[in-house]
């Protein structure tokens, strides 16, 4: 970010004030009004922060207009199709791509810190035997700091080293265990002779009276979840971290705030929406009348898993996940499965239909990633854990950058004051 010799001029109440005007690396140029309230007297509104850069960062950078995702500079597609996801992370927490013997060393670390302490086991045993996932997720990660004191101090540049390093080995196990409980079934441990989405498929759907083989293809796919989910810039949960972590809070229970935000159905419920309207369409013959609704703008009915919020052309995620779905669906096929039998025909159908292609309303990654996890046998009740396991990363490297930046100051959004003026307390005889 530099300063340009730009500046916009704002006028108030027949006064002027000059406001520096940052130029990015990438994206549009950003005014600076961190002295007006100093300089003016006035704050600015705006509500769910849309026009506000809340922080500057290094991370990850989105075009909507165009289509485009960079994490510190590499298209998503080329991550996608030539790394993994523990790469990807090495990236995005250090800044750089890895040398082999750097991605040795780290791959290393992840897989043999993947083991939970054993007394967290009665803290997960404490819920009631039909607690959601994300319920279990978040009290588990909230509580971490209760049994891994030794990386809860931000000050401590290597504590943030093996906090970040625990979050992104025991996620997949923390979301797995959460699952296991969920249905009932016994907890199954890591192992370090398997991959980082390998070993949470066998954690997930192994059982003690048979192990479970993994398939390399719905391991690429799941890996490819991860990677697709890893981070997405200043979104709700990421920018829940980050007001968590200006306080100070520690990092386990900053990543817990982020996974409660995640929770949201409008944030990381989408390509559980997805299937339920899947659901709720029931078969293939009753496409066009989903279709034709979805065209109607005075009915209430919305083709979940279309278009996107900040992608106004495509997304580029969905490109790589569609490969997946493919590759999963003609391994484990789509016979006796309705609902991905409607995914597919809605597909083709919206692909064609002249509305959507005027409209830009293609598949999101949202689609496809329910399709995918469906297909492998997941309930819509693990999709947004799972999104919370690959978003980990994007929030602990996020949390790294806001401690070490020097400009780091606790949140303190303001407000527009529309409630009463002073009044007199009234006694309450004479009320």
């Amino acid at each position: 970010m530099t300063e340009s010799k730009k500046t916009a001029t704002l006028t108030v109440n027949g006064e002027s004030y000059e406001l520096p005007v940052f130029s990015p690396t990438a994206g549009p140029d950003v005014v600076d009004i961190r002295k007006l309230y100093g300089q003016a007297g006035v704050f600015t509104y705006d509500p769910g922060f849309t026009s506000t850069a809340s922080c500057d960062s290094t991370i990850t950078f989105i075009d909507g207009d165009k289509g485009e995702l960079l994490h510190r500079g590499y298209p998503i597609e080329q991550i996608a199709s030539k790394s993994h996801f523990l790469e990807l992370s090495y990236l995005l927490l250090y800044g750089e791509l890895p040398s082999a013997k750097d991605l040795e060393n780290f791959e290393t670390t992840i897989t043999r810190h993947t083991m939970l302490h054993e007394q967290m086991q009665y803290f997960y045993r404490g819920f009631r035997r039909d607690a959601h996932p994300m319920a279990i997720m978040v009290g588990v990660v909230g509580a971490m700091s209760a049994f891994y004191h030794d990386s809860t101090d931000v000050s401590d540049p290597r504590q943030r080293e093996i906090a970040s390093h625990r979050l992104i080995a025991k996620m997949p196990t923390i979301a797995a265990w959460a699952y296991k409980y969920h249905i009932g079934q016994p907890f199954v441990y890591p192992r370090n002779d398997l991959d980082y989405a390998s070993n949470f498929l066998r954690m997930c759907f192994a059982v003690p009276a048979e192990d479970y083989e993994v398939n390399p293809i719905l391991a690429r796919a799941m890996d490819r979840i991860f990677m697709l989910q890893a981070d997405h810039e200043q979104n709700a949960s990421t920018s829940t971290v980050r007001l968590a972590s200006s306080s100070g809070a520690n990092p386990f229970a900053c990543i817990a705030a982020g996974i409660a935000c995640l929770w949201g159905p409008a944030h990381g419920g989408a390509n559980q929406a997805c299937l339920e309207m899947l659901e709720e369409i029931g078969s293939v013959d009753r496409i066009p009348e989903f279709i034709e609704r979805a065209k109607d703008k005075d009915d209430p009915f919305r083709l979940m898993g279309f278009g996107h919020r900040v992608y106004k052309n495509f997304d580029p995620r969905a490109t790589v996940m569609k490969q997946s779905a493919d590759e999963v669906l003609d391994l484990l096929g789509i016979e006796g499965n309705p609902k991905l039998q409607v995914a597919k025909a809605l597909e083709k159908q919206a692909l064609e239909d002249p509305y959507f292609i005027e409209k830009k309303l293609f598949p999101n990654v949202d689609f496809y990633s329910g399709i995918v996890m469906e297909a492998m046998g997941f309930p819509t009740s693990m999709f947004t854990p799972i999104f919370a396991l690959s978003r980990t990363v994007g929030w602990v490297s996020q949390w790294k950058e806001m401690i070490a930046d020097p400009q780091n100051k606790i949140g303190r959004p303001r407000q527009l004051y529309l409630g009463a003026t002073t009044r007199d307390y009234m006694d309450i005889e004479n009320r």
